[in-house]
């Protein structure tokens, strides 16, 4: 197994003490700290001792990846697992399917902005299925929830704003929910609409879900989100708890620590909560507007102390191994290349090559033609890998 050295996103949203306090560094960090991304996105690849693993996989993707993993899911690592903290709520925000991500990807690099071009919606022709599994106490808003539900929590607040109450009403009477996310978009006076709601919330709101209108508003003054959020489902997430979010499914993260897993893509559509670039009509054709229930993902438990989420996606599943649950010691299988993550304590890792010894913040790479390993030791380990 080799060591990984891995980028720090030093998003706005992040903390100073969670990556900081996993890693052993002093805390608070200078700035906030978002997310410790472990994997080969070329953006910010991690590095081993013999180069970047973005490069390395390109180079020989059969030696890295398997032959059956780069034939199926092309040059590069499918997956890439991040340590994530949220201190404050990130954006509304959807993902792509694969094949609205090609199409997408095509008539950018045709006729759209540039790469790095904050207008620009997609930057891969990839999609983004993403599972987290919470490391703290974890918080998030996930899918539509009932309609019924959304109108009882909106309509006391809303009959002073002819604009909210007329999109409201027209709600209840049966319009869907496509109608009225895009009625809210296109109000002329969007931002002062939001600050109204917060308002009247702040003032008559008697429930949980106004509340959070309120908190949201402290954060994103004047953004039409602030509605938007009053229609989705509020998850809470146990430590060792997972959610699984497939293409579509609008959601937002508003607060907690987890380990996340995805497939390796950086393309978001935004809806609210968020300075940057939100492109209306591309959100309206990726969400999903349906009604859903917003429940944790289960795990397969093959032993002690081991959890196994495997979604329906090829790119990835996560594991989890409580040591002292374990017994002290497990076995993980892959067929595919492998990325393992020590949250805390100190862990033994040995692949048939020798130990390696990782501790709270660590990671190692491990490329396919290893199909088990051993973890022993102390503390809480994760392994990134495939799902076919």
């Amino acid at each position: 197994m080799e060591l990984l050295t891995n980028v720090i996103r030093p998003y706005a949203w992040g903390s100073t003490s969670a990556i900081a306090g996993v890693q052993g560094r002093p805390v608070p960090s200078p700035e906030p700290e978002a997310e410790l991304w472990m994997g080969g996105h070329p953006s910010a690849p991690s590095q081993l001792a013999r180069g970047a693993l973005d490069t390395l996989v390109e180079a020989d993707p059969a030696g890295e990846l398997g032959a059956d993993v780069a034939a199926a899911l092309g040059a590069r690592l499918p997956f890439l697992m991040k340590l994530l903290a949220a201190e404050t709520p990130l954006s509304l925000q959807a993902h792509p399917s694969e094949a609205q991500a090609r199409e997408g990807f095509a008539q950018a690099e045709e006729s759209g902005p540039p790469l790095g071009d904050p207008r620009r919606s997609y930057v891969d022709p990839h999609h983004k299925p993403e599972l987290i599994c919470a490391v703290t106490p974890f918080s998030a808003l996930c899918g539509f929830r009932p309609v019924s539900r959304s109108v009882e929590v909106l309509a006391p607040v809303v009959q002073d704003i002819p604009a909210l109450r007329a999109l409201v009403d027209s709600l209840r009477e049966g319009a869907d929910l496509r109608a009225f996310v895009a009625g809210l978009f296109a109000l002329p006076d969007a931002e002062q609409v939001a600050v109204s709601f917060a308002d009247a919330c702040r003032a008559g709101g008697s429930s949980p879900d106004h509340a959070l209108a309120v908190s949201l508003a402290e954060q994103y003054p004047g953004d039409i989100g602030i509605v938007l959020a009053l229609l989705l489902n509020r998850l809470s997430l146990e430590p060792g708890e997972a959610i699984f979010l497939r293409a579509g499914v609008l959601h937002a993260y508003l607060h907690g620590v987890g380990v996340e897993i995805m497939a390796c893509s950086d393309n978001v559509l935004r809806g609210g909560l968020t300075p940057k670039h939100i492109d209306v009509p591309e959100l309206l054709r990726v969400v999903r507007f349906e009604e859903s229930a917003a429940v944790p993902f289960e795990p397969e438990s093959p032993a002690p102390g081991v959890r196994v989420w495997s979604p329906p996606v090829p790119e990835f599943s996560l594991t989890r191994v409580v040591l002292a649950e374990a017994g002290g010691q497990a076995t993980l299988t892959a067929t595919g290349p492998r990325i393992v993550f020590v949250l805390e304590g100190v862990v033994t890792v040995e692949d048939g090559t020798g130990p390696v010894v990782l501790s709270g913040g660590q990671s190692g790479y491990l490329p396919s033609g290893h199909p088990t390993l051993t973890v022993s030791g102390e503390g809480t380990v994760f392994q990134a890998t495939t799902n076919l």
